[in-house]
């Protein structure tokens, strides 16, 4: 049994995608993130940056005792050694699979992220930073779609490179950017959409997403953290 502590977001839907695809036995913990469910104590012990996903393993691969994992890329990494699946065992294939992983985790999640914050979330439209962001979303999607070029999948194989990549273009329209101009991307894109596992998983996001709403309260909680904040229980 693996517990993970979710909430329907980018980042959150990458490790039901990969829990859907193996059919591994899990429960999701809900971590309202706009209620400030991920800076109470006890999520704060398996999740120390207060961010999820995170994940406890009741059957961790050295077979000991339960093991937390947080931070997504190193979930997909974990999950994939525990299973032997979606990551290569020939060190080029797995060197390429993690490149891909990276890329995301440091560019197009939070440059995708600033996005987000800057054109839907920011109290005031500032003209040079959603500009800034809007552009190099643009260009990390026109990086996506090179690498896609006569690729099925972003590593040739579909992989945890993929699973990481899909949740991050979900929301094209409103990082203002075009699939028809990335066709390589726009295929890919609908390729991951079809598949099985990723459906389950985004028809099970719906159950905690319906219904909420980003509040000033939230947007406070969510934007409005400092280090004195955190150290005060804030």
């Amino acid at each position: 049994m693996i517990e993970l502590y979710y909430w329907p977001t980018p980042n959150g839907y990458k490790i039901p995608i990969f829990l859907e695809e193996t059919g591994l036995d899990y429960q999701i913990i809900p971590i309202n993130i706009g209620a400030g469910d991920q800076f109470k104590p006890e999520f704060l012990k398996i999740a120390p940056n207060n961010r999820m996903p995170a994940i406890i393993d009741f059957n961790p691969i050295d077979g000991g005792e339960p093991l937390s994992v947080f931070e997504s890329g190193a979930i997909l990494i974990y999950l994939a050694e525990k299973t032997g699946q979606f990551l290569p065992q020939n060190w080029r294939d797995r060197k390429t699979v993690l490149e891909w992983l990276f890329w995301q985790v440091a560019g197009l999640g939070p440059m995708a992220g600033q996005n987000h914050h800057f054109v839907q979330y920011a109290p005031e439209k500032l003209p040079y930073a959603i500009d800034r962001y809007v552009k190099e979303t643009n260009r990390l999607y026109g990086v996506l779609n090179r690498q896609l070029e006569g690729r099925e999948y972003i590593a040739g194989d579909y992989s945890i490179a993929d699973m990481a990549c899909y949740p991050w273009i979900v929301p094209f329209e409103q990082q203002q950017q075009n699939l028809d101009d990335f066709p390589h991307l726009k295929a890919w894109f609908y390729r991951i959409q079809s598949r099985p596992a990723v459906m389950r998983a985004y028809e099970t996001g719906k159950s905690y997403s319906s219904g909420t709403t980003m509040t000033d309260e939230a947007k406070k909680i969510l934007f409005g953290q400092s280090a004195k904040t955190l150290q005060n229980g804030e």
